[in-house]
């Protein structure tokens, strides 16, 4: 797994003068109020794509030049569309977290069978390579509303953060306990949360099997492999020797 921090400051970072870019009207995220010219539109594309690929590969500690390389731009054409890397990144991770939901959702929604939903979306969400592309935050969480022995076991393997259940849903918490302002990563860990908790009363999950637990499957990808069948067919194996490890065994 390549997960890295980076420094996960505000994604409404701009160039001075207060503009996204050299004082033209986009807004920092790589959106715009005006039209893309088709060759502006294309090359966002290719830097959206190169990021994807870099950060999934590298973690996102990876440099922006490494993006730009992938892209087959200049890196003043990344920097352009995004003027500090904390906003490309904010950006992969927010696209990618959302796709990670819809296909929570989807499990959850179709299957009838509690583990059926959650092996599901663990097949659909390796495959899409999405999990390994999720915020540092989501994946350093643990389930505040375990047993007093199970949130203690689970702050002891992440004990940067962790979800406590509100009246509200949940929130993540960061070290000096402020709620992150991430609605995407709380609908995210809701959902999956809601696959877990079915599986688990349906006896078919081990009981000490957190959320957190089931982000960081999905964020473990199989060694790369020249060869695309062999890299497939690696994944593949991976996950399934990782989802019998989930599931509960009789006493």
């Amino acid at each position: 797994m390549h997960i890295q921090d980076s420094q996960w400051t505000s994604a409404s970072a701009v160039t001075p003068g207060g503009v996204g870019t050299g004082g033209n009207s986009a807004r920092g995220d790589g959106a715009r109020t005006t039209p893309l010219r088709v060759d502006a539109q294309r090359n966002l594309e290719h830097v959206l794509r190169a990021a994807r690929e870099v950060f999934g590969e590298l973690g996102y500690g990876a440099p922006m030049e490494d993006v730009a390389r992938r892209a087959r731009v200049g890196v003043g054409t990344v920097y352009r569309r995004f003027p500090s890397k904390d906003v490309l990144v904010r950006r992969i991770a927010e696209e990618e977290t959302s796709r990670l939901t819809d296909q929570a959702r989807a499990a959850l929604g179709q299957e009838d069978e509690p583990w059926s939903a959650l092996s599901r979306f663990l097949r659909t969400s390796v495959a899409s390579g999405a999990g390994r592309l999720l915020p540092p935050q989501v994946l350093r969480v643990g389930v505040a509303e375990e047993t007093p022995d199970a949130v203690a076991g689970d702050e002891a393997r992440v004990p940067q953060q962790r979800i406590r259940s509100v009246a509200d849903g949940i929130r993540l918490v960061h070290e000096d306990g402020a709620a992150a302002d991430d609605a995407g990563a709380a609908a995210l860990l809701e959902v999956v949360g809601q696959l877990v908790e079915r599986a688990r009363a349906a006896g078919e999950l081990r009981p000490d099997v957190a959320v957190s637990d089931v982000l960081l499957v999905i964020a473990t990808a199989a060694p790369s492999l020249p060869d695309a069948a062999q890299q497939a067919a690696a994944s593949a194996r991976l996950l399934d020797i990782l989802l019998e490890g989930l599931r509960s065994r009789p006493a």
